[in-house]
């Protein structure tokens, strides 16, 4: 099969190349997909994208155009496709269902303690040969109660984690996970109230999007830890920086952010514009924001690469990808 691999990464390649062992020919370009560039998928039989990337109606139509038959995400979310367009156009999409939930959940983890700990402060202060302990002090994680939204595999790995730190772990999911003895199955607005860190691991949908907005703020407890490794849209960034400034939110770990498209992955050091809600969050000494990196192990790189080559496999063998299959007609659109 023929594709062109749009946003490709460096550190990529090796992953890419691996799992692929010159099965199909892979034309790999660091130049995100959009209109202007649908030109680069000219003559292939499909495409293989990133989060990132244009994936609206018009860039489908141009793609069908050019007879682009199969679309595969390197990610687990699809919400950057337009699923309704390519079910138009007969073109097939599969994604990257699971691959290494272990390293979002340890992302998690790893920024709830950074932020409770005030590690980044602590670490600049020492690089200034300031020792002093002062506005250093955090909490124990065991006894804390933390609340998980979303019980898929991600889901699942966070809680183990923090169930072994000595947490209580209760969380929310519509399709709770049968025989779970790790997690209290509780009511959203239950976990609000109780929790004294919320981790968020729901895809991006109708329904989902500012599950934390204003309203949802104001049941949570006085200082609340919120982590998001999801989906930025999962947040309103408007509210939560007021809930910051109230006190409401005591600590904030983002990996991801409602307007990171366009901006996430790059170097945009030297912009001259610089998006302003993002320059506010940054402010905050108990705000703690990285580049969507949770996925950035070689375990999951690899896992991904090769749920990548899998797809298109089955696709150049007529087959159905299974799970991996997120064409419209399956995901009840």
């Amino acid at each position: 099969m023929k594709v062109v691999a749009y946003s490709i990464k460096p550190f990529e390649k090796e992953f890419l190349s691996k799992a692929n062992q010159k099965k199909h020919e892979i034309t790999l370009i660091s130049n995100p997909l959009s209109i202007e560039t649908t030109s680069y998928a000219e003559g292939k039989d499909g495409i293989i994208v990133f989060t990132n990337d244009d994936v609206s109606a018009g860039v489908i139509e141009k793609l069908a155009g050019l007879g682009i038959k199969y679309i595969a995400t390197r990610s687990a979310g699809t919400d950057h496709i337009d699923r309704e367009a390519a079910s138009r156009h007969g073109i097939k999409v599969a994604n990257v269902p699971y691959y290494s939930p272990e390293a979002i959940a340890e992302h998690a983890v790893a920024l709830a303690f950074a932020l409770n700990r005030n590690l980044i402060k602590a670490n600049e202060h020492s690089h200034h040969f300031n020792f002093s302990n002062n506005g250093l002090m955090g909490f124990n994680f065991s006894g804390k109660t933390v609340g998980i939204i979303g019980l898929g595999n991600t889901g699942l790995a966070t809680a183990a984690i923090f169930k072994g730190l000595g947490c209580i772990v209760i969380g929310y999911d519509l399709n709770f996970p049968e025989g779970s003895n790790v997690i209290e199955q509780v009511t959203l607005p239950y976990l609000y109230a109780n929790a004294d860190i919320i981790s968020l691991h729901v895809p991006l949908n109708d329904g989902t999007k500012h599950i934390i907005n204003k309203k949802s703020l104001h049941q949570m407890k006085d200082g609340v830890m919120l982590i998001n490794t999801s989906r930025g849209p999962l947040v309103k960034t408007t509210d939560i920086i007021q809930a910051i400034y109230t006190g409401k939110v005591g600590y904030l770990g983002l990996d991801v952010y409602e307007f990171e498209k366009g901006l996430f992955f790059e170097d945009h050091e030297k912009d001259s514009f610089k998006d302003e809600l993002l320059e506010e969050l940054l402010q905050f000494d108990n705000v703690l924001i990285t580049p969507h990196q949770a996925y950035l192990t070689r375990e999951a790189l690899q896992g991904i690469a090769n749920q990548t080559i899998k797809n298109l496999d089955l696709w150049q063998q007529n087959k159905c990808v299974g799970k991996a299959c997120v064409c419209a007609k399956t995901a009840g659109l």
